[in-house]
């Protein structure tokens, strides 16, 4: 894709381009390339030189769309058929609008990621099972903001933004000094996917989600059981809160229960105004999801492969006043370091919000990176999570730890008695000292067991994995990800899909560490997968 200006517009090359695609099931990424090259080179262009794609939100599965936005670089974003049907189109058909619901979504597509003022560069032209048209604006590259009065192709006086975008690859909102990692405005994936989705009812061997396997312990069991007795009771928080705090070494005042980590990422995206508000990228995709449901406009910083993932401070606006990073990240298993040039600690200072989630650093031994007893970092706010290690994800439970005031505004956003009773005595239980070196050994089995899955995954030469991974999980690039893991299915094993992820794309796959007998089978498994390509 050919670089930028300032302004949004190609540097030398005049207006961005945004191209629309429809396509029937089954298109692939090689029918949309070359129609789009055809389409170009029809109207004078001799490289496909597109700032984003767009299409139906029905269609945001298509491999063959996605994996063409990938190759090109450039976000895919979505929109849904009332959308599309809003935007008045030069040649509309009849037979498209009974299926899709617009009289045409290429073109369509194509005028609304142009923004307003667009205007059709190339007409729809279709190939056997694709349609592409591009659109040129004098505006920034890839989706605008609602016009606020009706434009030339609009029947109705307001327009929404994209909603559910597809697996880009990263995409600069602008130039960004040389080794500096971009910053984007641009929305993401479907953020509301996850790996449990993978597995639900399907009876595979689950390497989706990140849950450690044969929990929660039955010494954890009978205490949950044991608080059924209390039910007809408003659950009581005090002393799980207590725990917690004693747990790290920290006053109940900086303390909070939550309904998960998930209920964190809420209340902090309702209870904290932000200006600019900034999420890490690639990483767990809910606190973007609350931030934008709470209305805020959303920045991402994202993290390049070629740095292996690893945070640069530096990348992050000085003016962002919230920022968001996962330690360790997923899906990437990266851990940053707490402290030095590169430490998350650099992201502090007066007048930011820093929230780091945490929700799996009681599988790193020793917790050496966390961030959860400090006090000295202004605006630090720690999410932490009991699923994980635990298994707990059915019934909800985390915390927050933060500065008193901040961790009142929080309290102020929750309901009344937002954490059950049982999920209160699995927090408690779970800080106790036994429970604690109960966990510390988990985590160093996990430690043994994901070098075991690494070596494995060693044998496969086309098998890439980011590392050093620290978490329960590896991510790894190959081609033909989205095929393989369809033929991993097939074979017995549930993986999470990476597309899902900002700043990743098809060729990227998640996997949970297991036991090594479980690996042994998964990499017999991946060996046959990789054959039948």
């Amino acid at each position: 894709m050919s670089g930028t200006s300032g302004d949004g517009r190609e540097a030398g090359r005049g207006p961005v381009l945004a191209a629309g695609v429809g396509a029937r099931a089954g298109v692939t990424e090689g029918e949309v390339l070359a129609l789009l090259r055809a389409a170009l080179e029809a109207a004078g262009r001799r490289d496909p030189a597109v700032a984003v794609l767009a299409t139906a939100e029905a269609k945001a599965g298509e491999a063959g769309i996605a994996g063409a936005a990938a190759r090109l670089g450039v976000p895919l974003v979505t929109y849904t058929a009332a959308e599309l049907a809003a935007v008045d189109v030069p040649h509309p058909s009849r037979t498209v609008l009974g299926a899709a619901g617009t009289p045409s979504v290429a073109e369509a597509a194509a005028l609304l990621a142009a923004g307003p003022g667009g205007a059709l560069l190339v007409p729809k032209s279709a190939s056997p099972r694709a349609t592409v048209a591009v659109a040129r604006s004098p505006a920034a590259p890839g989706p605008q903001p609602p016009p606020h009065g009706p434009g030339p192709h609009t029947r109705t006086p307001h327009l929404r933004t994209p909603r559910a975008p597809v697996p880009p690859g990263p995409a600069p909102a602008g130039p960004h000094p040389k080794g500096r990692t971009p910053v984007t405005a641009l929305p993401g994936p479907d953020l509301r996917h996850h790996g449990d989705a993978e597995v639900r009812g399907t009876g595979l061997t689950d390497l989706a989600v990140n849950v450690r396997a044969g929990t929660p312990p039955d010494w954890l069991r009978a205490r949950i059981a044991a608080s059924l007795g209390t039910l007809a009771a408003y659950p009581d928080g005090a002393p799980a809160r207590e725990a917690v705090a004693r747990r790290h070494g920290l006053p109940v005042s900086r303390v909070l229960l939550t309904a998960g980590a998930a209920e964190a990422f809420v209340l902090a995206a309702r209870a904290f105004p932000a200006r600019r508000p900034v999420v890490v990228h690639p990483q767990f995709t809910e606190p973007e999801a609350a931030l934008r449901n709470a209305g805020h406009r959303v920045e991402r910083v994202l993290l390049r492969r070629e740095d292996g993932f690893r945070l640069r401070p530096d990348s992050v606006p000085e003016d962002a006043d919230l920022v968001v990073v996962g330690n360790p990240t997923n899906p990437t298993s990266v851990l940053h370091p707490p402290d030095g040039p590169a430490g998350l600690a650099a992201l502090a200072r007066p007048g930011r919000l820093l929230v780091v989630d945490e929700a799996f650093m009681d599988a790193v031994p020793g917790e050496h990176a966390s961030l959860a007893s400090r006090t000295d970092l202004p605006g630090l706010v720690v999410l932490r999570s009991l699923t994980k290690t635990w298994g707990l994800a059915g019934l909800r439970v985390g915390y927050v730890l933060a500065e008193p005031e901040r961790i009142a505004a929080l309290e102020r956003a929750q309901p009344l008695w937002p954490v059950s009773a049982p999920a209160l005595a699995a927090a408690e239980a779970c800080c106790e000292p036994a429970a604690l070196a109960e966990a510390e050994r988990a985590a160093e089995g996990v430690a043994a067991d994901r070098e075991h899955l690494l070596a494995r995954l060693a044998e496969f030469g086309e098998v890439a994995v980011c590392g050093p991974a620290a978490g329960p999980f590896v991510l790894l690039r190959l081609e033909g990800a989205a095929a393989v893991r369809e033929r991993l299915r097939e074979h017995g094993f549930a993986v999470r899909r990476g597309d899902t992820f900002p700043g990743l794309g098809p060729e990227w796959l998640r996997l949970a560490v297991r036991d090594p007998r479980t690996t042994d089978r998964f990499a017999d498994a991946l060996g046959k997968a990789l054959a039948d390509r």
